[in-house]
């Protein structure tokens, strides 16, 4: 078992909601987005085209935010998920800057005080914000709490045009495996060799 994600770049219209689910789901404090949609406009007037692209963390196979990992926080599952270890994580954010994609985020002192609307918290923001440190990394865990109960990541889940498809990168009959097939999937950066289990379809 290897679960990765394909995004259809196709199908993606940019509205967010993916971001918004994960926000939902994760309760994640101001500023800590593990994904997001990027905007990206090519061409020249009149002939000018917009795309959207879905980011995340992409649960690299062979990750360097955790070959350089000092204290073993940042760890690989057996089925390919790549987390974070709070209780671990001391903020050193080396794999901040080893990560090639930018989708590690650092929880600064103190960003966890305040919810959106001033010092109080709201009662969701008070449950929350409990399963969150300051001070150290934090990153997507294509939702692993959710993975482990049998159900899709909640941005797949969501995406009301289907372009985030989640699966079994092992199973060559899965629709992961067979969309990376049929469209030629491809990986972000492939050149880094860190073998990401997202793909892209364009």
């Amino acid at each position: 078992m290897h679960y990765g994600m394909v995004i259809d770049l196709k199908r993606c219209v940019g509205c967010q909601a993916c971001t918004v689910a994960c926000k939902a789901e994760n309760g994640t404090p101001q500023g800590i987005l593990y994904t997001k949609v990027l905007d990206q406009v090519s061409g020249e007037y009149p002939n000018v085209r917009k795309q959207f692209v879905p980011v995340l963390c992409n649960h690299c196979q062979s990750a360097p935010c955790q070959r350089v990992c000092p204290t073993g926080a940042t760890s690989k599952r057996e089925d390919g998920l790549v987390l974070v270890d709070q209780d671990k994580c001391f903020g050193c954010r080396a794999c901040y800057v080893a990560c090639p994609y930018n989708n590690r985020i650092f929880v600064k002192k103190g960003n966890l005080k305040g919810g959106y609307f001033g010092n109080q918290k709201t009662p969701y923001e008070e449950v929350k914000y409990k399963e969150h440190q300051d001070g150290i990394v934090q990153k997507c865990t294509f939702c692993s709490h959710r993975v482990d109960e049998g159900l899709k990541p909640s941005c797949v889940q969501t995406c009301p045009a289907d372009a985030r498809i989640f699966g079994d990168l092992d199973d060559p009959e899965s629709q992961v495996s067979r969309l990376i097939r049929s469209r030629g999937g491809r990986q972000a950066l492939c050149e880094d060799n860190t073998d990401p289990s997202v793909y892209y379809l364009s």
